[in-house]
């Protein structure tokens, strides 16, 4: 592992405040180069955008290098990101476009592992199209998708297949390129959520399948936004409801207003960041790439998609390591403590309940010792009514920049509340 995690850990001011940060999944903290590059935006010059003045072409480099740097990590055109105020808004409105095409007799199928932003706003669209709304439901012993219901919700009548890439709860990871294939045989478009999917590993949106793509910087590193990245085939044939003088191509048909040009250059230093987390040159693990000077260009350690792809190979190492120490840790308490993430193949996010305990009383219990772990359902209403929960749970997921001591203090938390 190439990883120096003390360096990199250097890099987030919010960890000299002597947190252990096991909130990730929620939202990331922020290092430094990421609120650099968004005060340098703002402090300009900074305009609308534009090709005549220079505060225009900083607006014009904002979003170009925000494109460049998302289609780096997602492994798409420029010319397929999308950028939006979250993931929940861009699926609501991805799911307003789509159902347009929609007609009664027509079906979805959703997943009961998903976040509630990957099921309420196709639900509530197919309501008002008239479409019938079909599950791919949960397997209790394993806590993975159920793919024999999965087959027998699709039919010849299936207009769209919305599945998360990970569960946000569990971390189980569903099999998303063998999904997509047998919607795509029935003629069906593919809408995959991949937020907490792509906060721990390198996303290659055509080798899924999915037609449709959504994630959130925030939830690796970035500012708080969402991208969408989609098929430039599938992109061009939606025509979605835009002001007039606004252009008609993709992707800025599908961006409403002005661009936030700070938040954008914030996401571009995020993937940038990342991208230098496996440098074995000085500055190593320190995320010190200057994001007005990447742009995906191949330089000394190759292009960014290359440099992305060593860094969260290393970084699924790292979170494996440590994710490894927690299972074992719980597992010492023996039976005072359910885990619910259970999945053969899942991020580094654990669900549990303590017997006889509130989570909210433990969640307490941990911020008082420094510990940030939160309880509650998550937004994953589905998953918790499916394998009946209690509610609220206690969630620990791990990010980059958490270490063995921080594992060692939420296990050291947990027993003593026991």
């Amino acid at each position: 592992m190439a990883i120096d995690v003390a360096a990199l850990r250097a890099r987030f001011p919010s960890l000299t405040h002597g947190l252990a940060f096991f909130d990730g999944p929620g939202g990331t903290q922020t290092p430094l180069p990421v609120a650099e590059a968004m005060t340098r935006t703002l402090t300009g010059p900074l305009s609308n955008r534009g090709l005549v003045s220079a505060s225009e072409l900083n607006a014009e480099r904002a979003v170009g290098d925000f494109r460049a740097a998302y289609a780096d990590l997602l492994g798409v055109p420029a010319g397929a990101v999308v950028h939006g105020r979250s993931a929940t808004q861009l699926t609501y409105d991805f799911s307003r476009h789509l159902a347009k095409d929609w007609r009664p007799g027509d079906e979805i199928v959703l997943s009961r592992l998903d976040h509630d932003a990957n099921v309420r706003p196709w639900i509530q669209a197919a309501e008002r199209a008239g479409v019938a709304v079909r599950w791919t439901e949960i397997d209790a012993a394993t806590a993975e998708l159920d793919l024999d219901s999965y087959e027998r919700a699709l039919s010849p009548r299936t207009r769209l297949v919305a599945v998360t890439a990970a569960s946000n709860v569990l971390g189980s990871k569903p099999p998303v390129r063998r999904i997509a294939d047998r919607a795509h045989e029935v003629g069906a478009l593919v809408y995959v959520d991949g937020v907490h999917y792509a906060a721990h590993h390198l996303v290659d949106v055509p080798a899924l399948g999915a037609d449709l793509f959504v994630c959130s910087p925030y939830k690796f590193l970035g500012p708080h936004c969402g991208v969408l990245a989609g098929s430039p085939d599938v992109l061009e044939a939606l025509a979605p409801d835009k002001l007039l003088p606004s252009p008609n191509t993709v992707p800025e048909r599908f961006e409403f207003g002005t661009l936030p040009y700070e938040t954008l250059a914030g996401a571009t230093a995020a993937v940038d960041f990342l991208a230098a987390l496996d440098e074995t040159e000085p500055g190593a693990g320190t995320g010190t790439v200057d994001s007005r000077d990447s742009r995906g260009s191949r330089g000394s350690r190759g292009s960014r998609r290359e440099r992305l792809k060593r860094s969260l190979h290393s970084l699924h190492e790292h979170e494996n390591a440590l994710r490894a120490r927690l299972d074992d840790g719980l597992r010492a308490l023996g039976d005072a403590v359910t885990v619910h993430s259970r999945a053969a193949d899942r991020t580094p996010t654990v669900l549990m309940t303590l017997e006889g305990r509130d989570a909210t009383e433990a969640q307490a219990h941990l911020a008082a010792r420094g510990v940030v772990a939160p309880a509650g359902s998550f937004y994953a209403q589905e998953v918790f009514t499916a394998l009946k929960l209690p509610d609220p749970a206690l969630r620990a997921g791990l990010a980059p920049y958490n270490d063995t001591g921080d594992v060692d203090r939420l296990l050291d938390g947990l027993a003593s509340f026991l």
